[in-house]
């Protein structure tokens, strides 16, 4: 975020997604890494949170390898596998007067919360 600008504000960049609603924790934050380095190398100064993020998710973050294997545990299932659930699942699932629920299953990470950074 531009601190010339109000609190909600034009955003200069998104440099990546926090979505507090993921049950394992190392998958929330996700960052670009190579952009949150370029806005710290010209002057930005993020938000105590922000820094955290950072620490843990960004170019040498200290949990870089936890992340990957949360992001493994918390991968949505493929447009394919939606789209073609097992029999087993269907018989479960279907009720018993006939009628198809046709709606999608919505994945996790969906809806997600932009990262914003005050540059100033």
């Amino acid at each position: 975020m531009d601190s010339r600008r109000p609190r909600d504000g034009r955003v200069l960049e998104e440099l990546g997604t926090y979505d507090p609603m993921i049950k394992e924790t190392d998958a929330r934050a996700v960052l670009n890494g190579e952009r949150v380095d370029y806005w710290l190398g010209v002057g930005a100064k993020p938000s105590d949170n922000v820094k955290v993020l950072i620490k843990k998710y960004g170019t040498d973050g200290t949990h870089l390898e936890q992340q990957k294997l949360a992001m493994e545990r918390v991968k949505p299932k493929s447009r394919q596998e939606l789209d073609r659930p097992s029999v087993a699942a269907e018989q479960a699932d279907s009720p018993s007067n006939g009628e198809s629920n046709d709606e999608p299953e919505q994945s996790p990470g969906e809806q997600r919360t932009p990262v914003e950074e005050t540059v100033e």
